[in-house]
């Protein structure tokens, strides 16, 4: 928000100096961004006269010119470049020391083609305040000389911009900027009254509302206007806060705006159809707004139209159609209430950013409406003439009264500051809050109907963690809480906010909290994991083409993107193994893959029939690195699967509590893959090779190996106090065992049986060979399962151990029908 120290005025009788207006805001929360004082930035600068301009004897483009400039400058030589320099013309003269801002640089004396140069005779463009230009600046005849040039173009008035927080629209205005200092004891606050303008007849155009977020409209007609520039105290004010003057129609709603914080809009009455204005819905249709964007609207939008169509982008910009021009004769001005939440939303759908949607979604003065209307119509008449109607209107003014109440001891138990019960009514009062009740313990307020932020009625949501008996007491009054605190901190604010103490938040517990969740834990450990084994990370996109998806998974409409950003990004990926194995394809065409290098993993979001869940996935490539006494191979889905158990032991899943099962999805080789499940139901992972017809259609020649793991359904580890492990003073005893087993058994059968002989004493069971031919009969096949034993007290007999391989034995047998080679 900016505004210039003269416009201030209009609303604040103050005698501070600029230093200690820019200290006064920093101290009541309106932070001080810049600070613009031209007769600083423009110092040096004098008014002077060309008292001769003759040809410079060594240049044809050059002229010696003696310039009269006031005190100590009555007859200074210039050399002059500029076409325009000419006896006799005003001008604006730099002598040596001044600052040339739109040149960066510090005049000084010196010669120009042998000539002495004394100063510089300066175009508006090199001071910084105007457009390029074919030459000097050219006052009016009879300007005064020797002036500060400053001063004599009445340039010296400093901008301030200053910085607003999103609930305090009341201060995105001259007039609220000033009520704030005002409370704080920097001037007294002047009176703003509107008389009423008397109109002539009813106006042709009535309004007609049929959308919830318009609350209240009114307006009226202005025959006989006649538009053109604005004045020039008009044009200084606009221009002073970065507003560009346009006409003296437009640029009346621009001031009310910056001055009142009232938004308004003027429709050339001649170019609407009809005589009704409908705030309504947009229903998809092209609108070419007034600063020349084609939006299109959406059935969310407030719009205004006509019987033609939109004539307004309600609350945000006006609409080229019937925008006012130097011909408009009669004009219809709106003054109306919004939905803040409304005009934001399609604010930001659209990427339209105006003054009027800044004011609108942070909240308006409800009460200014009509008010606002009849400034306009007053100012309108006074600059363009003409004769309005009366006031046309729909809706009412919304019921805006509310109270807020303030216990005087919270301002030191909420605040931290002793402040008198006195002094913070008197703040309030300034601010516009009216004493409703007072007692020697509290005070009950009416809020003004600028401060839309005060007892607003919406209550902050209450953390999910809050005890049910503890939530519902503190619902039951957290408008009124809310509302006090808002108070507390509008004394405060005024007081100082420099003098509120600094005290840190207690510790909730004197170990801080972890840095990352157990979510995120688990990510960096598996990405540094895979990395271990030598897979390299990558990062794709989320897209792919539904081409490749559909050899993966039936595609769904509802993960088809609309507008990719290319014809083969198209579609939600529902595997990251697309993007692996094309990145592997490209690896492997560059020649890379023969030295085991071709192998990679990515841990991402991917999409489809199952929802949207996190996958790691993994490829691997190419050919093993050749070394002596070594043959390159490639991988196998026995590499794949290593991956995939490594990472869910990584995750502290035990791996006696999984199981395998041969029913991957059809991407896998039908006989080399598998499904890693945690009981029946829970399919954690899936590994094995990548079946050829899918390899053929990513340009893949060889063996590619696989994995893909749901990290979503991994569950977490349960946390526990664990005891000092006991560790035996023995050494572990091995027995190595041969099963004779039909092909059909699982070996995970196996393996779950011979654990389940002796869960104390058996520690660990591993598959060391497997053995198909030979004395083998046919449809059977060997199995070598090696055993661990770990003692505890006693050294284990050979009694003890006899025993228990004959149980190993008999295990096997009962659960698989598998028998001990002999």
């Amino acid at each position: 928000m900016k505004f210039s120290l003269s416009w201030l005025r209009d609303h604040l009788d103050f005698t501070a100096s600029l230093d200690e207006i820019c200290t006064t805001l920093n101290r009541i929360g309106l932070e001080v961004e810049s600070v613009d004082d031209p007769t600083e930035r423009l110092a040096g600068f004098r008014t002077a006269k060309i008292l001769e301009a003759s040809p410079h004897p060594d240049a044809d483009r050059l002229q010696l010119c003696r310039v009269s400039a006031g005190q100590g400058f009555e007859d200074v030589q210039v050399v002059c470049g500029a076409p325009n320099a000419r006896t006799g013309l005003h001008v604006i003269f730099a002598p040596p020391g001044t600052y040339i801002p739109g040149s960066d640089m510090t005049i000084k004396p010196g010669k120009i083609r042998g000539q002495a140069s004394n100063g510089m005779l300066c175009s508006l463009r090199e001071l910084g305040i105007g457009e390029e230009s074919n030459g000097i600046a050219e006052l009016p005849d009879g300007s005064p000389l020797g002036e500060d040039y400053v001063r004599h173009a009445r340039l010296d008035d400093p901008v301030i911009e200053i910085a607003i927080t999103p609930n305090r629209g009341d201060a995105l205005s001259v007039r609220g900027i000033a009520r704030d200092l005002a409370a704080a004891g920097l001037g007294t606050l002047k009176p703003w009254l509107t008389e009423t303008v008397e109109g002539q007849g009813e106006s042709p155009i009535q309004w007609e509302i049929s959308h919830p977020a318009c609350r209240y409209v009114t307006g009226r007609l202005i025959r006989g206007v006649k538009n053109g520039p604005s004045p020039a105290w008009l044009k200084r004010r606009l221009e002073s806060v970065g507003l560009r003057p346009q006409s003296a129609l437009v640029d009346v709603t621009n001031y009310l705006m910056m001055h009142v914080g009232r938004p308004l809009h003027v429709f050339d009455a001649a170019r609407l159809t009809g005589d009704r204005l409908s705030l309504t819905s947009g229903t998809g249709e092209h609108f070419r707004a007034l600063d020349g964007q084609e939006l299109v609207l959406g059935t969310d939008d407030l719009v205004i139209a006509d019987e033609a169509g939109v004539q307004s982008l309600a609350g945000i910009i006006g609409g080229e159609a019937s925008a006012v021009t130097d011909e408009t004769v009669d004009v219809f001005v709106e003054s109306a209430l919004f939905d803040p939440v409304r005009i934001a939303l399609t604010g930001r759908r659209l990427g339209v950013q105006t003054d009027a949607r800044y004011r609108f979604e942070r909240g308006v003065d409800q009460a200014l409406v009509r008010s606002g209307l009849e400034a306009a119509t007053a100012l309108i008449v006074e600059l363009c003439g003409g004769t309005p109607s009366e006031v046309t209107e729909a809706g009412a003014e919304p019921a805006w009264q509310r109270t807020a109440s303030l216990r005087f001891e919270r301002l030191a138990s909420l605040g931290g500051l002793e402040i008198e019960a006195d002094r913070a009514v008197d703040i309030l009062e300034a601010l516009g809050f009216e004493v409703q009740e007072r007692t020697a313990e509290k005070a009950v307020f009416s809020v003004p109907s600028w401060r839309n932020d005060v007892a607003a009625g919406h209550g902050l949501a209450q953390a999910v963690t809050l005890d049910a008996a503890v939530a519902e007491r503190a619902a039951a009054s957290v408008e009124v809480m809310e509302a006090e605190a808002d108070l507390v901190e509008e004394v405060l604010r005024i007081r100082g906010l420099d003098e509120v103490p600094a005290l840190s938040l207690p510790r909730a517990h004197m170990v801080p909290a972890p840095a990352v969740t157990p979510q995120q834990a688990r990510v960096a450990l598996l990405r540094r994991l895979c990395a271990g084994r030598g897979l390299m990370e990558t990062v794709g996109f989320s897209f792919v083409s539904d081409q490749d998806a559909a050899l993966f998974e039936e595609g769904r409409e509802q993960d088809r993107l609309l507008n990719p950003i290319a014809t083969d990004l198209n579609q939600l990926r529902p595997t990251p193994i697309i993007n692996l194995l094309r990145a592997l394809g490209r690896n492997l065409a560059h020649g890379q893959g023969f030295s085991g290098d071709a192998s990679f993993f990515e841990l991402g979001p991917c999409f489809g029939q199952q929802g949207t869940r996190m996958v790691l996935a993994g490829v691997r490539g190419g050919v093993s690195g050749r070394a002596p006494g070594q043959s390159a191979e490639e991988p196998s889905w026995m590499d794949a699967k290593a991956d995939l158990m490594a990472a869910l032991a990584a995750l502290g899943v035990a791996e006696a509590s999984l199981s395998s099962t041969a029913d991957a999805p059809g991407y896998y080789h039908p006989g080399r893959s598998g499904v890693v499940r945690q009981g029946p139901k829970l399919v954690l992972g899936s590994f094995g090779e990548l079946h050829p017809r899918v390899a053929r259609h990513f340009g893949l020649s060889g063996t590619v190996a696989l994995f893909e793991m749901t990290l979503d359904r991994v569950p977490l580890t349960k946390v526990k106090r664990k005891a000092a492990p006991t560790l035996s003073v023995l050494q572990p005893v091995r027995r190595d065992f041969a099963f004779l087993a039909d092909e059909k058994v699982q070996i995970q059968d196996v393996l779950k049986a011979v654990r389940m002989a002796d869960r104390k004493l058996i520690t660990d069971v591993r598959l060391f060979d497997i053995f198909e031919g030979g004395s083998v009969p046919a449809g059977h096949r060997s199995l070598g399962v090696e055993v661990t034993l770990q003692p505890q007290k006693d050294s284990l007999t050979d009694t003890q151990l006899d025993a228990l391989m004959t149980a190993v034995e008999s295990a096997v047998q009962k659960a698989t029908g598998a028998t001990l080679r002999r």
